[in-house]
């Protein structure tokens, strides 16, 4: 369990291998609710490299000193982030 912001991260290591390799990270909201968005990246064992980017956002639960993940939303491809971007900008042009 990490005890800092700076120490949370989605970087996953299995038998030697980081199979989950953050690229980027930005913190959201700090407190004792965080929120990050992550950009990463996933090792393709049968091709031997890593296969397209891809984002996530989790959100964080300060308790007893430590940051436990609560929640997570995964953005599977540049697509969907492309559509949350578009939709984000014609929500925040209307106000």
């Amino acid at each position: 369990m990490a005890e800092r912001i700076e120490d949370l991260t989605v970087t996953y290591v299995e038998d030697g291998i980081e199979t989950t390799k953050e690229i980027d990270k930005v913190v959201l909201s700090k407190g004792s609710w965080t929120t990050i968005l992550f950009r990463y990246q996933d090792w393709d064992r049968a091709k031997g490299s890593y296969g397209p980017e891809k984002y996530t956002i989790r959100r964080y639960q300060k308790r007893g000193g430590e940051y436990r993940q609560q929640s997570k939303f995964n953005i599977s491809s540049r697509a969907q982030a492309q559509a949350l971007v578009d939709a984000f900008q014609a929500w925040l042009k209307d106000d």
